[in-house]
Protein backbone atom coordinates (compact mmCIF):
# COMPACT_ATOMS: atom_id res chain seq x y z
CA UNK A 1 0.00 0.00 0.00
CA UNK A 2 0.96 3.35 -0.93
CA UNK A 3 0.78 5.98 1.59
CA UNK A 4 -1.75 9.13 1.08
CA UNK A 5 -1.01 12.34 -0.60
CA UNK A 6 -0.94 15.63 1.29
CA UNK A 7 -4.24 16.21 3.24
CA UNK A 8 -6.85 18.03 1.51
CA UNK A 9 -7.51 21.51 1.85
CA UNK A 10 -9.77 22.53 4.34
CA UNK A 11 -12.99 23.13 3.45
CA UNK A 12 -15.11 26.44 4.33
CA UNK A 13 -16.37 26.50 8.08
CA UNK A 14 -19.56 25.39 8.91
CA UNK A 15 -21.73 24.27 11.48
CA UNK A 16 -21.72 24.93 15.81
CA UNK A 17 -18.96 23.50 17.47
CA UNK A 18 -19.25 21.53 21.44
CA UNK A 19 -18.18 24.53 24.09
CA UNK A 20 -15.96 23.40 25.87
CA UNK A 21 -17.47 25.45 28.88
CA UNK A 22 -20.49 23.09 28.85
CA UNK A 23 -18.63 19.95 29.35
CA UNK A 24 -15.53 20.69 31.70
CA UNK A 25 -15.95 18.65 34.62
CA UNK A 26 -19.53 17.05 33.67
CA UNK A 27 -19.80 13.51 34.39
CA UNK A 28 -20.54 11.35 31.21
CA UNK A 29 -21.90 8.24 30.91
CA UNK A 30 -21.06 7.00 27.24
CA UNK A 31 -21.62 3.62 26.50
CA UNK A 32 -20.21 1.64 23.36
CA UNK A 33 -16.90 3.37 23.93
CA UNK A 34 -15.19 0.45 22.66
CA UNK A 35 -16.74 0.90 19.18
CA UNK A 36 -15.72 3.32 16.19
CA UNK A 37 -17.90 5.63 16.90
CA UNK A 38 -17.17 5.32 21.07
CA UNK A 39 -13.56 5.57 21.08
CA UNK A 40 -13.79 8.53 18.93
CA UNK A 41 -16.37 10.56 21.03
CA UNK A 42 -14.46 9.23 24.30
CA UNK A 43 -11.51 10.91 23.14
CA UNK A 44 -13.77 14.09 22.22
CA UNK A 45 -14.88 14.23 25.48
CA UNK A 46 -11.60 14.09 27.22
CA UNK A 47 -10.68 16.88 25.14
CA UNK A 48 -13.45 18.75 26.30
CA UNK A 49 -12.61 18.21 29.72
CA UNK A 50 -15.55 16.00 30.49
CA UNK A 51 -15.53 12.94 33.46
CA UNK A 52 -15.89 10.22 31.46
CA UNK A 53 -17.37 6.54 32.38
CA UNK A 54 -17.73 3.95 29.75
CA UNK A 55 -19.80 0.92 29.80
CA UNK A 56 -19.78 -1.62 26.73
CA UNK A 57 -18.16 -5.40 25.57
CA UNK A 58 -14.60 -5.57 25.02
CA UNK A 59 -13.75 -4.80 21.45
CA UNK A 60 -14.15 -7.86 18.84
CA UNK A 61 -11.39 -7.02 16.02
CA UNK A 62 -8.10 -6.94 16.10
CA UNK A 63 -6.68 -4.47 15.77
CA UNK A 64 -9.36 -1.95 17.32
CA UNK A 65 -9.28 1.81 17.47
CA UNK A 66 -10.21 1.37 22.05
CA UNK A 67 -7.04 -0.31 22.51
CA UNK A 68 -4.72 1.40 19.35
CA UNK A 69 -5.38 4.37 20.68
CA UNK A 70 -5.12 3.60 24.55
CA UNK A 71 -9.16 4.75 25.19
CA UNK A 72 -9.08 3.32 28.75
CA UNK A 73 -6.30 6.28 29.85
CA UNK A 74 -9.31 8.61 28.98
CA UNK A 75 -12.49 7.59 30.98
CA UNK A 76 -13.54 5.02 33.91
CA UNK A 77 -13.46 1.99 31.50
CA UNK A 78 -16.08 -0.54 32.54
CA UNK A 79 -16.41 -3.73 30.20
CA UNK A 80 -20.31 -5.25 30.56
CA UNK A 81 -23.21 -6.17 28.62
CA UNK A 82 -26.41 -4.30 28.50
CA UNK A 83 -28.28 -7.49 28.68
CA UNK A 84 -26.97 -7.74 32.11
CA UNK A 85 -29.62 -5.33 34.39
CA UNK A 86 -27.59 -5.86 37.92
CA UNK A 87 -24.24 -4.91 36.06
CA UNK A 88 -25.93 -1.35 33.67
CA UNK A 89 -27.62 -0.78 37.61
CA UNK A 90 -24.36 -1.17 38.95
CA UNK A 91 -22.17 0.94 36.65
CA UNK A 92 -24.65 3.49 36.47
CA UNK A 93 -25.15 4.28 39.67
CA UNK A 94 -21.67 4.54 40.16
CA UNK A 95 -21.09 7.22 37.77
CA UNK A 96 -24.08 9.01 38.62
CA UNK A 97 -24.14 10.84 35.37
CA UNK A 98 -25.07 14.28 34.61
CA UNK A 99 -25.04 13.45 30.81
CA UNK A 100 -25.96 10.07 28.85
CA UNK A 101 -24.81 9.23 25.61
CA UNK A 102 -26.07 5.50 24.64
CA UNK A 103 -24.30 4.50 21.65
CA UNK A 104 -24.08 0.42 22.29
CA UNK A 105 -26.14 -1.51 20.71
CA UNK A 106 -25.41 -4.49 18.34
CA UNK A 107 -25.12 -2.39 14.96
CA UNK A 108 -24.76 -4.43 11.93
CA UNK A 109 -26.93 -5.94 9.59
CA UNK A 110 -26.15 -9.29 8.16
CA UNK A 111 -25.52 -10.41 11.81
CA UNK A 112 -28.77 -9.14 13.03
CA UNK A 113 -30.08 -11.97 10.01
CA UNK A 114 -27.59 -14.60 11.92
CA UNK A 115 -27.79 -13.60 15.53
CA UNK A 116 -32.02 -11.61 15.75
CA UNK A 117 -32.67 -12.54 19.34
CA UNK A 118 -29.50 -11.07 20.40
CA UNK A 119 -29.88 -8.50 18.33
CA UNK A 120 -33.04 -7.47 19.88
CA UNK A 121 -31.78 -8.30 23.37
CA UNK A 122 -29.06 -6.17 23.23
CA UNK A 123 -30.81 -2.86 21.16
CA UNK A 124 -33.77 -3.24 22.83
CA UNK A 125 -33.82 -4.90 26.24
CA UNK A 126 -30.33 -3.72 26.77
CA UNK A 127 -31.56 0.13 26.09
CA UNK A 128 -34.32 -0.69 28.81
CA UNK A 129 -32.09 -1.77 31.26
CA UNK A 130 -29.69 1.40 30.82
CA UNK A 131 -33.26 3.50 31.39
CA UNK A 132 -34.70 1.66 34.38
CA UNK A 133 -31.49 1.94 35.93
CA UNK A 134 -31.16 6.12 34.86
CA UNK A 135 -35.12 5.42 36.08
CA UNK A 136 -33.54 4.44 39.90
CA UNK A 137 -31.03 7.27 40.47
CA UNK A 138 -31.79 9.70 43.04
CA UNK A 139 -31.03 12.52 41.06
CA UNK A 140 -32.18 12.25 37.30
CA UNK A 141 -29.62 13.07 34.42
CA UNK A 142 -29.97 16.59 32.67
CA UNK A 143 -29.86 15.16 29.51
CA UNK A 144 -30.09 11.37 28.18
CA UNK A 145 -29.05 11.16 24.27
CA UNK A 146 -30.03 7.66 22.79
CA UNK A 147 -28.17 7.32 19.23
CA UNK A 148 -30.69 5.15 16.89
CA UNK A 149 -29.73 4.79 13.10
CA UNK A 150 -30.63 5.89 9.77
CA UNK A 151 -32.47 2.76 9.03
CA UNK A 152 -35.71 3.36 11.87
CA UNK A 153 -37.76 4.61 9.11
CA UNK A 154 -40.04 2.19 6.93
CA UNK A 155 -38.31 2.22 3.57
CA UNK A 156 -39.84 1.80 0.69
CA UNK A 157 -36.63 2.37 -1.24
CA UNK A 158 -37.94 5.23 -3.17
CA UNK A 159 -34.84 6.98 -2.27
CA UNK A 160 -36.41 9.65 -0.67
CA UNK A 161 -34.56 11.92 2.34
CA UNK A 162 -36.92 11.25 5.67
CA UNK A 163 -38.07 13.37 8.31
CA UNK A 164 -38.41 12.86 11.85
CA UNK A 165 -41.97 12.61 11.28
CA UNK A 166 -41.38 9.68 8.99
CA UNK A 167 -43.11 6.50 10.14
CA UNK A 168 -40.85 3.97 11.47
CA UNK A 169 -40.79 0.33 10.94
CA UNK A 170 -37.43 -1.66 9.30
CA UNK A 171 -38.04 -5.31 7.42
CA UNK A 172 -34.31 -6.42 9.14
CA UNK A 173 -33.72 -7.47 12.70
CA UNK A 174 -31.33 -4.63 13.00
CA UNK A 175 -33.56 -1.68 11.50
CA UNK A 176 -36.26 -3.41 13.59
CA UNK A 177 -34.77 -3.50 16.76
CA UNK A 178 -33.59 0.68 16.42
CA UNK A 179 -37.12 1.30 15.78
CA UNK A 180 -38.06 -0.79 18.97
CA UNK A 181 -35.34 1.18 21.09
CA UNK A 182 -37.15 4.43 19.42
CA UNK A 183 -40.25 3.56 21.08
CA UNK A 184 -38.50 2.17 24.71
CA UNK A 185 -37.02 5.84 24.61
CA UNK A 186 -39.89 7.68 24.21
CA UNK A 187 -41.97 5.66 26.88
CA UNK A 188 -39.00 5.80 29.79
CA UNK A 189 -38.83 9.97 29.04
CA UNK A 190 -43.38 10.09 28.68
CA UNK A 191 -43.36 7.71 31.83
CA UNK A 192 -40.73 8.55 34.02
CA UNK A 193 -38.07 10.87 33.07
CA UNK A 194 -39.33 13.99 31.75
CA UNK A 195 -41.05 14.38 35.08
CA UNK A 196 -38.14 14.59 36.59
CA UNK A 197 -36.37 17.21 34.46
CA UNK A 198 -34.34 14.99 32.30
CA UNK A 199 -34.60 15.85 28.38
CA UNK A 200 -34.60 12.76 26.42
CA UNK A 201 -34.10 12.45 23.18
CA UNK A 202 -32.85 9.89 20.18
CA UNK A 203 -30.29 11.20 17.47
CA UNK A 204 -30.36 9.00 14.11
CA UNK A 205 -27.01 9.00 12.39
CA UNK A 206 -26.27 8.30 8.86
CA UNK A 207 -23.34 6.06 7.10
CA UNK A 208 -20.32 7.25 9.55
CA UNK A 209 -16.94 6.44 8.00
CA UNK A 210 -13.73 7.84 9.55
CA UNK A 211 -10.22 6.30 10.56
CA UNK A 212 -10.25 3.96 13.17
CA UNK A 213 -13.78 1.13 11.98
CA UNK A 214 -11.96 -2.10 11.87
CA UNK A 215 -15.89 -3.92 12.31
CA UNK A 216 -16.82 -6.89 9.71
CA UNK A 217 -19.27 -5.52 6.74
CA UNK A 218 -18.31 -2.20 6.37
CA UNK A 219 -17.01 -0.52 3.27
CA UNK A 220 -13.91 1.47 4.59
CA UNK A 221 -12.53 -1.37 6.74
CA UNK A 222 -12.89 -3.58 4.11
CA UNK A 223 -11.13 -1.65 1.94
CA UNK A 224 -8.56 -1.26 4.49
CA UNK A 225 -8.52 -5.16 4.54
CA UNK A 226 -8.10 -5.86 1.36
CA UNK A 227 -5.24 -4.05 0.71
CA UNK A 228 -3.13 -4.99 3.78
CA UNK A 229 -3.65 -8.62 3.33
CA UNK A 230 -3.49 -8.06 -0.79
CA UNK A 231 -6.84 -9.37 -1.40
CA UNK A 232 -9.30 -7.93 -3.52
CA UNK A 233 -12.16 -5.96 -2.55
CA UNK A 234 -15.57 -7.38 -2.64
CA UNK A 235 -18.55 -5.07 -2.79
CA UNK A 236 -22.16 -6.72 -2.01
CA UNK A 237 -23.84 -4.27 -3.38
CA UNK A 238 -21.77 -1.44 -5.78
CA UNK A 239 -25.12 0.41 -6.76
CA UNK A 240 -26.01 1.35 -3.00
CA UNK A 241 -26.79 4.74 -1.99
CA UNK A 242 -26.38 5.36 1.51
CA UNK A 243 -25.83 9.02 3.77
CA UNK A 244 -21.75 9.00 4.34
CA UNK A 245 -20.86 10.81 7.04
CA UNK A 246 -17.83 11.54 8.83
CA UNK A 247 -17.49 10.41 12.22
CA UNK A 248 -16.46 13.99 13.32
CA UNK A 249 -19.31 15.38 11.62
CA UNK A 250 -21.88 12.82 13.29
CA UNK A 251 -20.45 13.06 16.94
CA UNK A 252 -20.05 16.91 16.23
CA UNK A 253 -23.70 17.04 15.55
CA UNK A 254 -24.25 14.35 18.79
CA UNK A 255 -22.70 16.97 21.27
CA UNK A 256 -24.00 20.17 20.26
CA UNK A 257 -27.94 18.33 20.44
CA UNK A 258 -26.89 17.61 23.97
CA UNK A 259 -25.83 21.07 24.70
CA UNK A 260 -29.31 22.34 22.73
CA UNK A 261 -31.28 19.60 25.05
CA UNK A 262 -30.15 21.09 28.07
CA UNK A 263 -30.24 24.69 27.54
CA UNK A 264 -33.55 25.43 25.34
CA UNK A 265 -36.54 25.28 26.57
CA UNK A 266 -38.65 23.43 23.68
CA UNK A 267 -36.16 21.14 21.60
CA UNK A 268 -37.05 19.00 19.19
CA UNK A 269 -36.66 15.15 21.05
CA UNK A 270 -35.72 13.71 17.69
CA UNK A 271 -33.30 14.54 14.91
CA UNK A 272 -31.05 13.18 11.89
CA UNK A 273 -27.62 13.63 12.44
CA UNK A 274 -26.87 13.41 9.04
CA UNK A 275 -25.54 14.70 6.00
CA UNK A 276 -26.56 16.94 2.66
CA UNK A 277 -29.17 14.40 0.74
CA UNK A 278 -27.97 16.83 -2.52
CA UNK A 279 -24.91 14.85 -3.61
CA UNK A 280 -25.88 10.67 -3.46
CA UNK A 281 -22.97 8.42 -3.33
CA UNK A 282 -22.86 4.93 -4.45
CA UNK A 283 -21.03 2.26 -2.29
CA UNK A 284 -18.86 1.98 -5.64
CA UNK A 285 -17.85 5.58 -6.06
CA UNK A 286 -16.77 5.28 -1.92
CA UNK A 287 -14.52 2.78 -2.84
CA UNK A 288 -12.86 4.09 -5.73
CA UNK A 289 -12.42 7.58 -4.27
CA UNK A 290 -10.45 5.93 -1.08
CA UNK A 291 -8.68 3.81 -3.06
CA UNK A 292 -7.35 6.27 -4.95
CA UNK A 293 -6.73 8.96 -1.95
CA UNK A 294 -4.48 6.04 -0.45
CA UNK A 295 -2.41 5.34 -3.65
CA UNK A 296 -4.12 2.25 -3.74
CA UNK A 297 -5.02 0.02 -7.59
CA UNK A 298 -8.73 0.87 -7.71
CA UNK A 299 -10.85 -2.02 -8.96
CA UNK A 300 -13.44 -4.80 -6.34
CA UNK A 301 -14.93 -7.62 -7.82
CA UNK A 302 -19.27 -8.27 -7.27
CA UNK A 303 -19.53 -10.55 -4.22
CA UNK A 304 -21.64 -13.00 -5.21
CA UNK A 305 -22.48 -15.42 -1.85
CA UNK A 306 -26.08 -14.91 -1.24
CA UNK A 307 -26.58 -12.09 1.44
CA UNK A 308 -30.08 -10.91 2.93
CA UNK A 309 -32.03 -8.30 1.31
CA UNK A 310 -31.01 -4.99 2.27
CA UNK A 311 -32.37 -1.81 0.93
CA UNK A 312 -30.88 0.18 -2.51
CA UNK A 313 -31.14 3.67 -1.56
CA UNK A 314 -31.34 5.45 2.19
CA UNK A 315 -31.11 9.46 2.85
CA UNK A 316 -31.59 11.21 5.73
CA UNK A 317 -33.13 14.85 5.57
CA UNK A 318 -31.08 17.08 8.53
CA UNK A 319 -32.65 20.20 7.68
CA UNK A 320 -34.49 20.15 11.25
CA UNK A 321 -31.32 19.62 12.83
CA UNK A 322 -29.22 22.26 10.89
CA UNK A 323 -32.00 24.70 11.91
CA UNK A 324 -32.77 23.47 15.92
CA UNK A 325 -28.43 23.22 16.36
CA UNK A 326 -27.40 25.43 14.10
CA UNK A 327 -25.10 22.75 13.73
CA UNK A 328 -23.87 21.36 9.84
CA UNK A 329 -21.02 18.77 8.58
CA UNK A 330 -18.03 20.31 8.05
CA UNK A 331 -16.57 17.82 5.74
CA UNK A 332 -18.78 17.27 3.07
CA UNK A 333 -19.22 14.55 0.50
CA UNK A 334 -15.84 14.04 -0.47
CA UNK A 335 -13.78 15.72 1.65
CA UNK A 336 -15.03 13.20 4.24
CA UNK A 337 -13.55 10.17 2.30
CA UNK A 338 -10.47 12.06 2.03
CA UNK A 339 -9.88 12.34 5.41
CA UNK A 340 -11.24 9.09 6.15
CA UNK A 341 -8.08 7.65 3.55
CA UNK A 342 -5.75 9.90 5.05
CA UNK A 343 -6.08 8.26 8.63
CA UNK A 344 -5.69 4.36 7.42
CA UNK A 345 -2.78 5.89 5.47
CA UNK A 346 -1.09 7.08 7.98
CA UNK A 347 -1.96 4.60 10.70
CA UNK A 348 -0.78 2.12 7.93
CA UNK A 349 2.75 3.53 7.94
CA UNK A 350 2.88 3.47 11.32
CA UNK A 351 1.44 6.74 12.85
CA UNK A 352 0.16 6.25 16.34
CA UNK A 353 -3.68 6.16 16.37
CA UNK A 354 -3.82 8.48 19.70
CA UNK A 355 -1.63 10.96 18.06
CA UNK A 356 -3.71 10.51 14.67
CA UNK A 357 -6.86 11.19 16.78
CA UNK A 358 -5.62 14.20 18.52
CA UNK A 359 -4.34 15.63 15.12
CA UNK A 360 -7.30 15.17 13.52
CA UNK A 361 -9.74 17.02 16.47
CA UNK A 362 -7.29 19.68 16.72
CA UNK A 363 -7.68 20.22 12.71
CA UNK A 364 -11.25 19.59 12.86
CA UNK A 365 -12.23 22.33 15.55
CA UNK A 366 -9.59 24.69 13.80
CA UNK A 367 -11.74 24.55 9.98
Amino acid sequence: MTTAGPAPAAPLPAGRLPDPAFWHGRRVLLTGHTGFKGAWLAAWLARLGAVVTGLALAPETRPNLFDAAAIAELCRSHLADLRDRQAVATIVAEAAPEIVLHLAAQPLVRRSYREPVETFATNVIGTVHLLDALRGLAVAPRVVLAVTTDKVYLNDDSGRAFVETDRLGGHDPYAASKAAAEIVVASYRDAFLAARGARVATARGGNVIGGGDFSEDRIVPDIYRAAVNGEALLLRSPDAVRPWQHVLDCLCGYLVYVETLASVAAPPLALNIGPDPSTPITVAEVAATIQAAMGLDAGWRRDVAETPREMLLLSLDPSLAHAALGWADRLPGRAALAWTADWYARFTRGEPARALIDAELARYTAL
